[in-house]
């Protein structure tokens, strides 16, 4: 895992990436379908402005040694809307909500202190973790739903050090599991996971490898670029982002 300090960066680049992207779009392109589907862009904008929010309220909690700290605060509580009341707003509220968001999240996780990311917080959806690794979900949560938004920020564009984290968090968890791959490789990276006794061998890119771990790139475009090194096919991985092995 990449420094405390680092990873706030990557996230604060990831957020800057994010928001410079949908300020330009207009209420018709917002309305288009994304490349998720089921998802419009405006949908995906405020799923990710409220996810925002509940990271804010984490680190809130972790600041204040209470997991069930809540947010006090204006700005936050407009995160707590649904999403779909929040994809309703006109375009420009809506890039706003998701720039202050961003932006406070940034403050926020400058503001804690080493013991403070050190606190077991629990989630929203019950996931039990250190605060710190509120930072690996937030940064997955930007880069991902950058790329569903179908605006030109593909996988390809992921940066190494986030491709590399989330390779390492995403194998010790299908490890965990028991996932029927015997080994991944990143031939990019010169690195190579043990998964299980049985099943193919993965050899591959590691932003292709991460897009198919993580359900945004299908096995057939896969098995035509890395090298699947067994006859046996891909498995299917499990839904996308699986709860921490630990964090």
């Amino acid at each position: 895992m990449p420094s405390t300090e680092r990873a706030i960066d990557l996230a604060e680049d990831a957020a800057v990436r994010f928001v410079a992207a949908v300020s330009p779009l207009g209420e018709q392109e917002l309305r288009a379908p994304a490349s998720l589907p089921g998802w419009t862009r405006a949908y995906g904008i405020a799923h990710v402005a409220q996810a925002l929010g509940a990271y804010i309220r984490i680190l809130s909690g972790a600041a204040h040694s209470d997991r069930g700290a809540e947010v006090s605060d204006r700005t936050t509580a407009a995160y707590r809307r649904p999403v779909e009341e929040t994809a309703a707003l006109p375009g420009p509220d809506l890039v706003r909500e998701l720039h202050e968001g961003a932006e406070e999240f940034i403050a926020r996780a400058r503001s804690l202190s080493e013991q403070d990311w050190e606190r077991e917080v629990t989630s929203g959806g019950g996931w039990q973790h250190t605060a710190r690794y509120t930072l690996l979900r937030c940064l997955r949560e930007l880069e991902t739903h950058h790329t569903d938004l179908g605006i030109g920020y593909g996988s390809d564009k992921w940066p190494v050090p986030y491709v590399r984290w989330a390779l390492d968090d995403t194998l010790e968890t299908l490890r965990s599991r028991h996932f029927p791959v015997t080994a991944v490789e990143a031939t990019d990276l010169s690195v190579r996971w043990e998964i299980s006794p049985h099943g193919p061998v993965v050899a591959g890119p590691s932003r292709l490898l991460l897009g198919w771990l993580a359900g945004r790139v299908p096995a057939r475009n896969l098995s035509s670029v890395a090298q699947v090194l067994s006859s046996a096919p891909l498995p299917e991985p499990p839904p996308w982002p699986q709860p921490p092995v630990k964090g």
